[in-house]
């Protein structure tokens, strides 16, 4: 799979999600996006980001303090939780 790269190295919280966040609502279902930061608090972050949107994480990885990730849009891309209005 190809992944869309996204260099964040040198930003920090919140830049580095919120970016993320940005780059993948860009992203059709299944597609890759890999982000590569040195914000150590993006190793919590983005998977609570993946958690929240329904993304999926592929694989993180720590080299020489630079994070990877290799996300992929989900399948319900850009669908949020139901509000109270949805399910009436």
């Amino acid at each position: 799979m190809r992944y869309h790269d996204l260099d964040l190295r040198g930003l920090k919280c919140p830049l580095p999600v919120l970016r993320t966040a940005k780059a993948l609502r860009g992203l059709a279902p299944g597609e890759g996006l890999s982000v590569r930061c040195t914000d150590p608090m993006a190793a919590i972050d983005i998977p609570n980001l993946l958690r929240e949107t329904g993304d999926r994480l592929d694989r993180m990885e720590r080299d020489d303090g630079v994070l990877t990730f290799e996300v992929r849009r989900g399948p319900g891309a850009g669908r949020h939780a139901e509000t109270e209005e949805d399910a009436a």
